[in-house]
C-alpha cells in the first residue's frame, strides 16, 4: 500500500514538473520572469516616449495658448494641416482643448499603470484616475467635433478610425469604471489597460509612422506616404496595441513556457519598432518646436 502510494505522489511529481517545464528545457518560472521583464521594457519605452510627447504639447501647444500666438500652430501646413483657422473661436478651443487634453494623458496616464502607485498611493491612484477618465472623454467628444463639424472637407478613411477609436474610449471608459464600482481589480485592470491603449491611439499613429518610414528607409524599401501602410495603420494604430495587450494577458494565464516567451518575443520586436519610431519622431519634434523650417 505503502509503495502504491509512494509511486502514485512521484508519478504527479514527474508530471507537475512537467508540466511546468517546456521540451527545451525552460521552465514556466522563467518563461514568466522574462515576460514580465519584455513588458517593463515596454512599458519604459511608452514613459520615455509619451513624456517627451508632453513636453512637445507643453511647449508647442501649451504656451501659444498662454501667449495668444496660436496662429503658430499653422506651421504644420508644410505638411498639409492649419490646425488654426482665423475666426473659428469654437474651433481653435476645440483643438487646443484636444491637444493639451492629449497632453494631460500623456503623462498622467502612465501612472495608473505601476503596481507600486495603486498600492502606495491608492488616494492619488483615484484623483490621478478621475482627471485621467473626464480627460479621454474629452478627447473623444473633441476629436468627433474636429473630424466630422470643424472639418469641411470629405469624410476620409482616417477620419472613420479616429470616429472608431473615440467610441472604443467611451466604451472602455465606462468598462473601466463599471469594473472599479463592481471592486472587480483583475478586470478593472484589464479595462484600465485597454482603456490607456485606445487613449494614447494618436500618440501610436505618429509613432508607427515614423518606424515605418525610418526602417523602410533602412531597407532601401522607399517607403512613400501613398503606401498602402497608412489607410491601414489609421484602424492599426489602436488594433495591433489592444491585440498585443489581449495576447499579453493570455500568455499571463497560460502555463505553457512556449505561450509566454512567443508572446515575450513579439512583444520585445513592436516595442524595439516603436523605440525606432520614437528615435524618428523625437527629432521632427524638435524641429517643429524651433523656429526653424519644418523639415521631413
Amino acid at each position: 500500500m505503502d509503495k502504491t502510494l509512494n509511486t502514485t505522489s512521484g508519478s504527479e511529481a514527474i508530471q507537475e514538473a512537467s508540466a511546468t517545464t517546456s521540451s527545451k528545457g525552460i521552465s514556466t518560472r522563467t518563461a514568466g520572469k522574462t515576460l514580465s521583464y519584455t513588458a517593463i521594457f515596454w512599458f519604459i519605452s511608452v514613459l520615455l516616449g509619451q513624456w517627451f510627447f508632453f513636453y512637445y504639447i507643453i511647449k508647442f501647444y501649451g504656451f501659444s495658448v498662454i501667449n495668444d500666438n496660436m496662429e503658430i500652430w499653422n506651421r504644420w501646413e508644410v505638411m498639409g494641416a492649419t490646425p488654426y483657422h482665423v475666426g473659428d473661436f469654437a474651433g481653435n478651443l476645440a483643438f487646443a482643448a484636444h491637444t493639451i487634453g492629449a497632453g494631460i494623458v500623456a503623462f498622467g496616464g502612465v501612472f495608473q499603470l505601476i503596481p507600486k502607485m495603486r498600492n502606495r498611493f491608492p488616494t492619488f491612484h483615484k484623483i490621478n484616475g478621475y482627471v485621467y477618465l473626464l480627460t479621454v472623454i474629452l478627447l473623444a467628444f473633441s476629436g468627433y467635433y474636429l473630424v466630422w463639424f470643424r472639418d469641411a472637407s470629405p469624410i476620409e478613411l482616417g477620419d472613420i478610425g479616429t470616429s472608431i477609436n473615440g467610441s472604443l474610449i467611451l466604451l472602455f471608459s465606462y468598462l473601466t469604471v463599471r469594473s472599479a464600482i463592481k471592486k472587480d481589480i483583475a478586470s478593472h485592470r484589464k479595462w484600465a489597460i485597454y482603456l490607456f491603449l485606445v487613449s494614447n491611439a494618436q500618440w501610436f499613429l505618429r509613432v508607427g509612422v515614423f518606424s515605418y518610414l525610418v526602417t523602410g528607409t533602412t531597407l532601401d524599401l522607399n517607403p512613400a506616404f501613398g503606401d498602402p501602410f497608412f489607410p491601414m495603420w489609421t484602424f492599426g494604430c489602436f488594433l495591433i496595441p489592444l491585440l498585443t495587450a489581449k495576447l499579453y494577458f493570455y500568455a499571463q494565464q497560460n502555463r505553457n513556457a512556449q505561450v509566454k516567451l512567443a508572446t515575450s518575443v513579439t512583444l520585445c520586436v513592436l516595442t524595439l519598432l516603436m523605440l525606432i519610431g520614437i528615435m524618428g519622431y523625437t527629432p521632427f519634434l524638435l524641429s517643429v518646436m524651433s523656429e526653424d523650417p519644418i523639415s521631413f
